[in-house]
């Protein structure tokens, strides 16, 4: 039996992954960014840029993806593109990033942010509260 712990370790050797200075870039190039926590936890402070979509639910939205929403095939576009998945810490992260690579998505292109917003609120990078 794995713990949690043993269990978020295992996918993120599985998934590719960013430290926050990266993903920081990255969005300034335009990267998509979805942030896989709670809604509670998403309006408490994001990155603006990010869309909220809970791990519990990303299979089942993520072809409601902004960016692709009402084309037939969503997910074929959204796969198109690098997403870059946040969460707390990075294990939320690099579960759902393995669980799209289950789905078809490219591993290179499904990537988790190392130590989620804990690092990005540590580099002090801006994030928003409600919306």
């Amino acid at each position: 039996m794995l713990s949690s712990q043993e269990l978020c370790a295992q996918a993120r050797s599985n998934v590719s992954e960013v430290d926050v200075h990266e993903l920081q870039q990255k969005i300034a190039e335009g990267a998509r960014v979805i942030d896989v926590r709670e809604p509670g936890e998403f309006a408490a402070g994001h990155i603006r840029q990010a869309v909220n979509m809970p791990r519990g639910v990303l299979e089942m939205q993520i072809n409601q993806h902004p960016a692709v929403a009402g084309y037939d095939d969503a997910l074929q576009r959204i796969a198109a593109e690098p997403l870059y998945l946040i969460c707390r810490s990075g294990g939320r992260s690099a579960l759902a990033a393995e669980s799209l690579a289950r789905m078809g998505f490219d591993k290179a292109k499904v990537i988790s942010v190392v130590g989620g917003m804990q690092a990005w609120e540590e580099a002090k990078y801006p994030q928003v509260a409600g919306e």
